[in-house]
């Protein structure tokens, strides 16, 4: 664990309290091979507890919850009411300290080629609990170590057929539940919470055969609500349960304090809607929307082209939902999304690779992490330009010399997805603008983490304002792209005034022009912008990317040149494996060195990451450097002219 905080849990038992989402929480996909294979999501499950909830994408399948206090071989399904099954050795198969094991058989959770979404909740107090119990058929109280008092229980008998009734605090009373199996409104029943809120040591269940039948034993999943917990003070909230009605057009924005990674929402003020499952790993963004329903077999479903105007999108503090339904009431689960820790590591958030295309054949890129961000260019002459696409947007933007286009929405054999360790690649003709036979590409690919790097979509009000961040530091760099229309792709440094810009896509040197940041700096929270229709057009679109040094990890900064060898020294213990460097005083292009394809005490090939130029390999401008990564004499003056002003982003 990387936190020394701790709990005491009754009598002489201690335990310590992770400080991270990332490590009580995972969404992880994988694809089934027909034999047995080891999910490796990070999530220690033999050691302190949790649920594996597992569901196919692509076919009808039931859905298999499994979990560690009813015992590995035994399953539920929350789309039909029927008592849990042993799979003996089929199914999940063990619990591990970082992930699970699953094997095919009768239990169809490892299927060869289809393809697999699993949910784990490691049980922590303030995040969730299991418990069993046996039923009495009288009114009693069940114990539970979550810690604080659960705003969302769900209950199933797991040795009979039973509905899956569902308290949660939100529904206006001790008496009220839902059903996870079924598309019912909220109904009242005082026997099966026997009309008793939960506190933060116990629940109760009354006479109901559903929640306490005699002699029949009983499964329930407990999920804490803003109890905070977590983070470095163990005061940040990464769970939340709550409501939210939609306005006359069906709209609703709903504030969690940050940004969600899983959702799941029922309507409960109307009979006959499903309950929704969406997450960041399928498809949760501005552009995706892939939906399961806990309530149904069904195959996931693909919703992208009703995204603009139906679904539900997360945003930097919360998410929203379009045309759900002019005043109804909804209730929710949302996950915060991770990681919260700081990295020690650059491998941990960016890798570059280096490879050769294939054409028609499907490609996957192993980053070692889940990427948020995958820029890929081609290295010889006749490319399409530097193309860049996220996790969050799912759509495809390119910063070239000859245009500073739109995002445009690629064809289904040009759009690569993204997993927990990189990215893959399709086949297909259009894949070939970065996937052509015979040609080489650099792939560079970066993750979203505290401190380092983050990534804010936003609609612009055409009036000075501000938008939140999660780095949690002062963001020192920043590239901001205009989504619906053409703009050029204008940047803020720390290096520079805060009335000053520069622009990516462009070999011109800093500008001033206080309508794009407001003449404001950024704040640990915020970024600034003003009217200018590059940065904040009314109803425009943006994407920002938004940099900042960590130790060890990342550095923003800038350097003087001298004309002669410098050391740029970025307190590396490695060398960088990636450096951007851009003159500000002058005209300069902006030059892209990493380690996939070479930096070397010898020669270095280098790209530009504004322009279609082919790659160069025969210089000696840039070398390696234990701290960070050296300029050399034979630098031309775009890269270390005598007196002139440089700014660089570089990756250990």
């Amino acid at each position: 664990m990387s936190s020394t905080q701790q709990l005491l849990l009754g009598e002489g038992a201690v335990n310590v309290i992770p400080a991270y989402i990332e490590e009580v929480f995972s969404c992880f996909l994988y694809t089934g091979n027909g034999s047995t294979q080891t999910i490796t999501n990070g999530i220690d499950l033999s050691t302190n507890g949790g649920l594996v909830w597992i569901k196919q994408r692509v076919d009808t399948q039931y859905h298999s919850l499994y979990d560690t206090a009813r015992g590995i071989t035994n399953s539920l399904a929350t789309n039909v009411t029927a008592a849990q099954e042993s799979y003996g050795s089929y199914g999940v198969t063990a619990f591990n300290t970082t992930g699970f094991a699953v094997t095919h058989g009768a239990q169809a959770v490892n299927i060869n080629t289809k393809t697999y979404v699993s949910w784990t909740f490691r049980e922590q107090p303030k995040f969730f609990d299991v418990v069993t119990y046996t039923g009495t058929a009288s009114a009693q109280n069940i114990a539970h170590n979550l810690g604080s008092t659960p705003a969302c229980i769900i209950v199933k008998k797991t040795n009979d057929t039973s509905i899956w009734p569902v308290y949660h605090s939100s529904l206006g009373g001790a008496d009220k539940f839902l059903l996870l199996n079924a598309t019912d409104a909220v109904d009242s029943a005082a026997s099966l919470w026997n009309n008793t809120a939960p506190t933060s040591t116990q629940f109760t269940v009354g006479t109901s055969g559903s929640t306490n039948g005699s002699g029949n034993t009983f499964v329930a999943y407990l999920f804490a609500s803003n109890a905070g917990g977590f983070g470095l003070t163990g005061t940040d909230n990464v769970i939340s349960c709550g409501s939210f009605t939609a306005d006359g057009s069906g709209n609703a924005t709903i504030n969690l304090g940050y940004e969600p990674q899983w959702v799941m929402y029922k309507c409960s003020s109307n009979a006959g809607t499903d309950w929704e499952m969406n997450d960041t790993m399928r498809g949760l963004s501005l552009s995706t929307w892939r939906v399961l329903w806990a309530n149904l077999s069904n195959a996931e479903a693909d919703y992208d082209s009703y995204i603009a105007t139906q679904g539900i999108t997360p945003n930097s503090t919360g998410f929203s939902l379009k045309s759900a339904g002019a005043g109804r009431t909804f209730i929710y689960i949302a996950i915060r999304r991770g990681p919260m820790e700081v990295p020690t590591l650059g491998t941990t958030v960016f890798s570059p690779v280096a490879r050769s295309g294939t054409g028609t054949t499907a490609s996957t890129i192993t980053a070692g992490f889940a990427p948020d961000l995958h820029i890929v260019e081609q290295r010889q002459a006749g490319g399409n330009g530097t193309f860049w696409r996220n996790k969050f947007v799912g759509m495809l933007l390119y910063n070239q010399t000859t245009s500073n286009r739109e995002e445009f929405i690629p064809a289904a054999d040009f759009t690569e997805t993204f997993s927990n360790t990189g990215v893959s690649i399709p086949t297909g003709s259009n894949s070939n603008k970065f996937n052509y036979n015979g040609y080489d590409y650099v792939n560079w690919m970066f993750g979203r983490a505290p401190s380092v790097f983050d990534i804010v979509c936003y609609t612009g009000t055409g009036a000075n304002t501000t938008f939140t961040h999660n780095l949690g530091v002062i963001p020192e760099l920043i590239f901001v792209k205009r989504r619906d229309a053409s703009a050029a792709w204008d940047s803020y440094s720390s290096a520079l005034a805060n009335t000053a810009y520069i622009v990516l896509d462009s070999t011109a040197a800093q500008a001033t022009g206080a309508t794009r940041w407001n003449s404001t700096t950024p704040t640990s929270s915020v970024f600034s912008v003003g009217t200018s229709t590059t940065t904040n057009a009314s109803a425009g679109t943006y994407v920002a990317y938004l940099f900042a040094t960590c130790a060890g990890v990342s550095k923003v900064g800038s350097y003087t040149g001298t004309g002669a060898l410098q050391t740029v020294n970025c307190g590396f213990t490695t060398s960088a494996r990636f450096v951007l460097i851009k003159r500000t005083d002058s005209t300069g292009n902006w030059w892209v060195y990493d380690s996939a394809r070479g930096i070397t005490a010898g020669n270095d090939p280098y790209l530009f990451l504004n322009a279609l130029d082919t790659e160069v390999t025969n210089t000696n401008y840039v070398d390696t450097d234990t701290t960070g990564f050296k300029v050399t004499a034979a630098a031309p003056a775009e890269l270390n002219a005598n007196g002139g002003t440089y700014i660089f982003l570089a990756f250990a």
